[in-house]
């Protein structure tokens, strides 16, 4: 599906190192590292929202339908979750069925400010469902959300993954927890510039936890 073949990335100063990586179909991955480190940096790259990167860091990328659930939920604020999903192509009836599969029925006529965090991030999962993505990026979807919130929204995501199995995920997140979840395979970003320190399959819940901690060690020291 994509080759990203990134020789660097600095603002004034190195962020990203090099980056040598395959996504493919099916490839459930979350991306995991210290706050601060570039992950968002390097999602944004897959997403070709960093237009001073070359094309060829990226290949395949214009093949790829993207949906990207953003830290913030994005919705304009003055149009109803109806006419947010109609502005990515979502037809009345079809925007109303993507509202019910992140429970939300009953809510198009609404407008984001008027919902909870909880709900607009969903809703912003609907926008993501309604370009029909092959990869879903999502940058930190479970920040700011009291536990109960994580854990529908995480339900959520994996039954459109299982639902869905040809499409691809990439998830920044900073809990071991959500990869055991939604994941089938682990990056792990950590360096000066970062690099992909670890990029392997999802082993058993005490193996990745294992296998987290090892990686971790020279953050925790310093």
């Amino acid at each position: 599906m994509l080759e990203l073949r990134i020789a660097g990335r600095d603002f004034g100063q190195p962020v990203l190192g090099k980056i040598v990586a395959t996504v493919a179909r099916g490839d459930r991955i979350c991306l995991l590292g210290p706050s601060g480190i570039g992950k968002t940096t390097l999602l944004n790259a897959i997403a070709g929202l960093d237009k001073s990167l070359p094309d060829t860091a990226i290949i395949g990328r214009e093949r790829v339908r993207i949906g990207y659930l953003f830290q913030e939920h994005r919705l304009l604020p003055w149009r109803s979750l109806h006419a947010n999903l109609r502005l990515v192509g979502a037809r009345d009836q079809e925007a109303e069925n993507l509202l019910g599969q992140v429970g939300l029925t009953g809510y198009g006529h609404y407008l984001p400010d008027q919902l909870s965090l909880g709900m607009a991030r969903r809703a912003a999962l609907a926008r993501c469902l309604a370009v029909k993505p092959d990869l879903l990026l999502l940058d930190e979807p479970f920040a700011s959300l009291d536990p109960v919130m994580v854990s529908g929204l995480k339900a959520l995501i994996a039954d459109i993954l299982d639902a869905n199995p040809g499409m691809a995920m990439i998830c920044v997140t900073h809990d071991g927890a959500d990869a055991e979840v939604l994941a089938n395979r682990l990056w792990y970003l950590d360096g000066k510039p970062a690099r992909l320190q670890w990029d392997g399959a999802i082993g058993e819940p005490g193996q990745l936890q294992e296998r987290l901690g090892q990686l971790r060690k020279p953050e925790l020291t310093a």
